[in-house]
């Protein structure tokens, strides 16, 4: 196995601290590369397990009648858009992130997902905040049939506190009026979130979808928050 410690890529000085794309050995000794996103100065995910970047697209998916259009809000390192994009019922995908330069990055092909999203003929990468954007305050304009949030770890677990508006009940009524009729709201989180689940409930017909991940030895749950409206 390679322990040798990650190598910084690039990174970027942001209003909401340091973002920075990494790379290291594969632990296999392969040869190949893991890629790493730290947000805010932490580390937010990497390319050696991506099941639940890709469960919240497949679950999502798997509930939506006729997925045309998507909306996916927070780019990472790409794997929940390139799962959506392996549906080819899926006509455009239109992605929100916050963060300017990890949109660079993905147009300049830094990480290989990234780029592959980024260049993608039925992808739209735009560079802002998806709150007002869910408000239909902003473009992209939807409506959507599937809407797919993954831009912090929940509501008990913010990297950014910025990001709590995007779980209150009227932000998320209003993520939902960005849906269209038999399509999905979907939310991911890094625990469960009981008082999201509580507050999604009324909106619509909604489940929790856990999901269990080995990392170094520890089991994660995780968690997804699926409503229909």
């Amino acid at each position: 196995m390679d322990d040798a410690p990650p190598q910084t890529l690039v990174s970027a000085t942001t209003p909401r601290g340091e973002i920075a794309l990494r790379e290291r050995p594969h632990p296999d000794g392969s040869g190949s590369l893991v890629h790493e996103l730290v947000v805010a100065g932490v580390f937010a995910m990497d390319s050696l397990d991506t099941s639940t970047e890709a469960a919240l697209a497949l679950e999502s998916l798997a509930r939506t009648h006729s997925p045309e259009r998507v909306l996916v809000g927070g780019l990472g390192l790409g794997f929940t858009t390139w799962q959506v994009l392996k549906d080819k019922r899926v006509r455009h995908v239109d992605v929100v992130e916050i963060e300017t330069d990890l949109v660079e990055w993905a147009r300049l092909g830094l990480a290989p997902t990234l780029g592959l999203v980024a260049r993608h003929p039925r992808v739209s990468v735009h560079a802002g905040d998806v709150a007002p954007v869910l408000r239909g305050q902003a473009t992209p304009v939807g409506p959507w049939d599937l809407v797919l949030l993954d831009v912090d770890n929940g509501p008990s677990f913010l990297v950014h506190e910025g990001n709590e508006r995007l779980y209150s009940p009227d932000a998320l009524r209003a993520a939902l009026d960005q849906v269209s009729p038999g399509g999905t709201l979907a939310i991911w989180a890094a625990q469960r979130e009981p008082e999201l689940l509580a507050a999604l409930q009324p909106l619509g017909t909604t489940e929790e979808v856990l999901l269990d991940v080995e990392r170094e030895g520890r089991t994660l749950t995780y968690a997804l928050y699926l409503t229909r409206p």
